[in-house]
């Protein structure tokens, strides 16, 4: 008698636990994570992106962060790397940016950043993925030799799934091939 109880408590509480509610299912986001996107250091999947990837600690150091990343006169404020056609070598352009984004990061602990790596058209989807992800591995490697934290930086590739402009020339191309920092 007790054992029939005790596996009908058990099955309650495993059909309670793998049930969602409906406020979970309309509220989900689902992104095409096909390929190797998202991956660590080590090549191995963290599964987290996006808003769970943000953690930037009390209100009153989350509104100076804020204040310091929205400063248009700051170079925390331009978000946006731009490589050269099948290339995932960061420019030389872009390297005072990436140093303000590491300089940022290692004062503010707290503070995690996702680096979005993107690709234009041109060559297969799988491909895109993994040039999205060299290019975003690339700049996270920047950003931890000098001086953030490697569990600072998030990586995922979109490879060409998220165009900044839908043109078919090398003018929309060119802001295509990009890595975004999202924070």
């Amino acid at each position: 008698m007790i054992r029939k109880f005790l596996l009908l408590l058990f099955l309650g509480l495993f059909v309670t636990a793998c049930t969602t509610t409906p406020e979970q299912e309309q509220g989900a986001d689902v992104e095409d994570r096909t390929g190797s996107a998202d991956m660590t250091d080590d090549g191995s999947g963290d599964g987290k992106a996006g808003s769970e990837a943000q953690a930037f600690g009390t209100e009153s150091e989350q509104a100076t962060d804020e204040t310091e990343l929205d400063n248009p006169e700051s170079l925390l404020s331009v978000r946006i790397i731009y490589f050269d056609y099948d290339s995932s070598t960061v420019l030389a352009q872009f390297e005072e940016i990436i140093q303000a984004h590491a300089g940022f990061l290692q004062a503010n602990p707290g503070v995690v950043t996702t680096l979005e790596g993107h690709a234009d058209e041109r060559g297969s989807r799988e491909y895109n993925l993994a040039l999205g992800e060299r290019r975003a591995l690339a700049v996270k490697q920047q950003l931890v030799v000098l001086g953030a934290s490697p569990d600072q930086v998030r990586t995922v590739s979109y490879g060409e799934e998220r165009p900044a402009d839908p043109g078919h020339d090398e003018q929309a191309w060119s802001l295509n091939r990009r890595v975004e920092f999202v924070y």
